[in-house]
């Protein structure tokens, strides 16, 4: 397991590359060029940029998040094609600094959804929480208007370019079924597969959040068989999954050891994160403590220390604690704690397995 950190880059991020470097066992940053508007090729130069920057810190940066998908893809209209060629230079450019994998999702619209950024826990931290019963009687402006409170910090896959033609966008995803979000997925991998295998770079697509239909809008990475589909659209060792524990586990009948079990050969990038989910379908980001929430964390690690998982992990979002200002989900704090709690985890395991020869 390699572990890496999200990072939002200068100016846009309340921790400090100097602050990451302080936490044991981290190697890369996980970035993106949040700026760059959905669709337009990422420039060299600007990668170039980011690489400076890092290296400085003696990180890697392996791996990109959020290389996101034009809706216009994602809607299968005639301009697509013009956009995958915009996408396919963006992996050419990023293969000259070394990158290895590119995640991205295929969600309509939001590409997550919570209705508090800030929900209080027992503890007086806090943390995002999903509350089931809004959400089916909440206009999505409203949700938008919300989420753009936060202003001093952009939340990815909430780009405002995207958000101010939101109206548009649901009217036209009310034409799209999940069997043509399917077809227009695998167009979308028939043209950049090929792309990405050339340079070496796995594509990994992250899992829906929630796994469930939002607002109407169709959602297909939800589940174990839906992941074996998709992998079957293209048989590629770069056509490759994101696991998000919290993502998928939000659903309790997805079996995330199962999962990867089977797919971890597939599996170059994982996120491990715990939620608490409650009886009428609601869910709150909690520690990665296995006791604390929902997900069996430690039963996680253990699957993928036992199949001889070697990609990347990153502890996924984080609770506020010691009143931190941060980005919603996205403190140094919390998410460092979670990184000693999966070191633990795979630490004790590797000396398990030594003390054993």
């Amino acid at each position: 397991m390699r572990m890496v950190f999200r990072w939002f880059g200068e100016g846009n991020d309340s921790v400090s590359l100097r602050h990451i470097k302080q936490i044991p066992g981290v190697e890369g940053i996980v970035w993106a060029l949040h700026d760059i508007p959905t669709g337009e090729e990422w420039p060299l130069n600007r990668i170039l940029q980011v690489q400076q920057q890092v290296k400085k810190l003696g990180f890697h940066l392996d791996v990109v998040e959020s290389v996101n998908v034009h809706d216009d893809i994602k809607l299968g209209l005639p301009s697509r094609d013009q956009y995958i060629e915009n996408y396919k230079k963006t992996i050419e450019n990023l293969a000259k600094v070394g990158v290895k994998v590119i995640c991205y999702n295929f969600m309509p619209v939001f590409d997550w959804v919570r209705t508090d950024l800030f929900k209080q826990l027992g503890d007086g931290s806090t943390a995002l929480f999903y509350e089931k019963a809004k959400v089916k009687g909440m206009d999505p402006l409203e949700l938008v208007e919300k989420i753009a409170l936060n202003s001093e910090y952009t939340m990815p896959g909430w780009e405002p370019e995207r958000l101010q033609s939101l109206k548009q966008l649901f009217m036209a995803y009310s034409k799209v079924s999940k069997e043509q979000l399917w077809d227009n997925l695998e167009y979308f991998l028939q043209k950049i597969i090929p792309t990405a295998e050339s340079h070496d770079i796995k594509l990994a697509i992250h899992p829906d959040d929630p796994p469930w239909e939002i607002f109407g809008l169709p959602r297909i990475m939800t589940s174990h068989e839906n992941i074996r589909r998709f992998l079957k659209l293209v048989d590629s060792p770069s056509n490759c999954v994101t696991l998000c524990s919290g993502s998928l586990g939000a659903n309790p009948k997805n079996d995330i050891p199962a999962i990867i079990r089977e797919f971890v050969d597939r599996i170059p990038f994982a996120h491990i994160r715990n939620i608490k989910v409650y009886e009428n379908g609601d869910f709150i980001e909690t520690s990665h403590r296995k006791k604390d929430g929902s997900i069996d964390i430690v039963n996680i690690v253990k699957t993928y220390y036992d199949y001889g998982f070697t990609g990347y992990a990153r502890p996924d979002h984080g609770r506020h604690i010691w009143d931190e200002d941060c980005r919603p989900g996205y403190g140094l704090y919390d998410r460092a704690l979670g990184i000693m709690y999966l070191w633990g985890i795979w630490d004790s395991l590797d000396n398990g397995v030594k003390q054993k020869r």
